[in-house]
């Protein structure tokens, strides 16, 4: 993928603003999604500004549209005056109907959930990488952690040995 060479600034790639790290310890994640946000113009600006934190983010389904719950987005200290910023408001979710009946379907079966992943620039838009996933169990948290231990052991080895 190219660069636009009108603007160099736009790529191609999306640009991350927030990252949750919790959903890949605490879920085993099946799917993934990509969907437009509904957002307040203080909310952009916030945004731009990397004042979002995801991690007790979920997204639940209501009357056949998605919603994202516990994204936490904080207002900048220059707000307009005008406005009542809430940090914590329900933000709609964007996704095509047909995407959105497969969801439902799977989402009530027994353990699966819908999380969000990140959020990221596409465009000039701001966009939700969402996931279908299942609740991990205790001991698979506790071999993700080995996995993870055991990774950096091997890294701390290699550099060692480079020495």
């Amino acid at each position: 993928m190219a660069t636009d060479k009108k603007n160099p600034a736009k790529t191609a790639l999306p640009a991350r603003i927030a990252d949750n790290k919790k959903a890949s310890f605490n879920y085993h994640i099946e799917e993934r999604f990509e969907a437009g946000m509904v957002l307040e113009g203080w909310e952009v600006k916030a945004l731009r500004e990397g004042k979002v934190q995801l991690t007790d983010g979920y997204v639940v389904i209501r009357n056949g549209e998605l919603f994202l719950i516990g994204c936490q987005i904080n207002p900048l200290g220059t707000a307009s005056t005008h406005i009542r910023p809430d940090a914590v408001r329900t933000k709609k979710l964007l996704l095509h109907k047909d995407e959105i009946r497969r969801l439902i379907g799977k989402v009530e079966q027994k353990g699966h959930t819908l999380v969000p992943l990140n959020l990221h620039w596409k465009n000039g838009k701001v966009k939700a990488e969402i996931a279908l996933a299942k609740g991990k169990a205790e001991h698979d948290k506790r071999d993700t952690i080995k996995e993870r231990e055991g990774k950096r052991e091997v890294e701390r080895a290699m550099k060692q040995r480079g020495r």
